[in-house]
This record gives C-alpha cells, structure tokens and sequence, in this order.
C-alpha cells in the first residue's frame, strides 16, 4: 500500500490488514510514523513503503492508544532505524505493558500526562490527551501549519468506532469535543481506520455516540437492569455491536445515576 499525500508532508497509508492506517509526518529533521501497524512482518511491509516513498528517515515513532494494530510494529521500525524515541500517553504505556503481549511489544519510551510538542526541524506538532474514550489512553496530533488532525481510534470511518473492554463510552463523548475543538472546518481528520474525514463527519460520530452515552444514562437512571437495556433501548446501531458500550457504561455510571432494577 503506498502512501499518499493529504496534505503538505503528511503522508497516509490504508492497510488492508485491520483496515488501518499508518500516517508519515514529515519536517526537515526526518519522519514520525504514526501508528506501526499490528505485527513485525505488517510493519516490514510499512517500513518498505516508507522506504519507497523516499521522503526520508524515520526519527520518531508516536502510537495513538495500546491496542496490538497500532503498536506492535514497534520494534521492527527500532529494528529499521535505530533507537528512535517511540511517544506515548502515559496511561497508554500503562495499559500496553498490562495487557499487550510481552514478547511482541516494545514499550514507548517517551511519555506525557496533558499535552507535548514535537519538534521535526522546521514545523512542530502537537499532542493532546482529550481525556478516555475509545481506550482510557488516547491521543490525537494536530500538525498546525497543515490543518491535520489524528485522531486515532476516537473516530472510525470504515466502520462505527469500537467499544471493548477497555473503553470508557460515558467519557468518550466528551473526548470528541476536545477533539472537535482542535479543529477548523477545513480540517482534515485521519481516523484510526479507513478514510481521511473532515469535522462535519466528526460531529456527527460524536453525537450518534453521545446518544449511546445519554441512551444508557437513563435506562439505568429508570432503573432498566443492565442485562435488558440492550432490549429496552433505542440504538443508532445494531444492538450486537452495542453489548459492551452497555455494560462498560453502567459500570462507569456512579451509583447516584443508577435506580435499582424495577420489580
């Protein structure tokens, strides 16, 4: 898969495997690859790509969240171009070194708790931890002088974003706004899978799940046990790919919002 320009030194690639995308941020100091795909081999294709490009040396990796598609192809692009420095969320590193597998991951080495700047020689970037949503340790990029935005896998195009074991959907709503608010209406957004977006699509995705958050809110507030909310709920999509979002939102929901389950 080859890597297409969206925008001035910002390169995008789609990979069939995981439908996900690794993206190239380029300054006169080399590349950051964002995202390393989900495996050595998956990230051997990349750095080929990369390569292929000829756009110049990768000198900073940054994963968006833990999960193994955008991480464990860290250490082959280690592997590829030497000790470069690989940025993380802090709680992102936490949750990667809890659950990932110890003998593919290699652990990000750079870390922050709210916001840092990148330096790639003559343009910066910024990342910003919008607070738990898709994982409790996401971040996205902004590349100002661009107007790209990364948003990893708080926003899905190629399918409705995932909600697991891990994700925070009561907070996830609110995430999006922060997102929102580092962009413009020509602001081109790079989900975490398929294609590059713009805000408008961006709203809408915060809203449809904002009324997910507000769905689950109040059949727990009306006392709906958490095993019929599924049933007892209207929901913008299929009921089967909402079974986690349910269960995971009356979790985080405290219990002043919750009524006990009607006789």
């Amino acid at each position: 898969m080859a890597f297409t320009e969206i925008a001035d030194r910002v390169w995008v690639a789609r990979y069939e495997q995981y439908d996900v995308n690794v993206t190239l941020v380029g300054g006169s100091s080399g590349l950051l690859v964002v995202d390393t795909h989900g495996s050595a081999a998956a990230a051997a294709d990349v750095i080929d790509d990369v390569r292929s490009l000829g756009a110049g040396d990768v000198t900073g990796i940054v994963n968006t969240h833990w999960h193994f598609d955008h991480t464990y192809g860290n250490g082959a692009f280690r592997a590829a171009y030497g000790e470069v420095p690989i940025v993380a969320h802090e709680i992102a590193v936490e949750e990667l070194e809890r659950w990932g597998d110890s003998d593919v991951v290699v652990l990000p080495d750079r870390t922050f708790s709210s916001a840092l700047v990148l330096d790639v020689g003559d343009r910066q970037v910024e990342l910003v931890y919008p607070g738990r949503g898709h994982t409790a340790g996401d971040l996205v990029m902004r590349v100002p002088d661009a107007d790209v935005l990364l948003a990893g896998d708080l926003v899905e195009e190629s399918a409705p974003p995932s909600f697991g074991e891990d994700s925070w959907p009561m907070d996830w709503p609110l995430s999006l706004d922060v997102v929102l608010g580092l962009s413009t209406s020509s602001t081109t957004v790079v989900p975490g899978h398929g294609t590059p977006v713009d805000r408008e699509f961006v709203e809408e995705q915060r809203n449809t799940i904002g009324i997910i958050a507000e769905t689950i809110r109040d059949l727990a507030g009306r006392g709906v046990p958490v095993d019929q909310a599924l049933d007892a709920g209207e929901w913008p999509w299929e009921r089967d790919r909402l079974a986690l979002a349910v269960r995971r939102g009356y979790e985080q929901l405290p219990n002043s919002q919750k009524r006990l389950p009607l006789l």
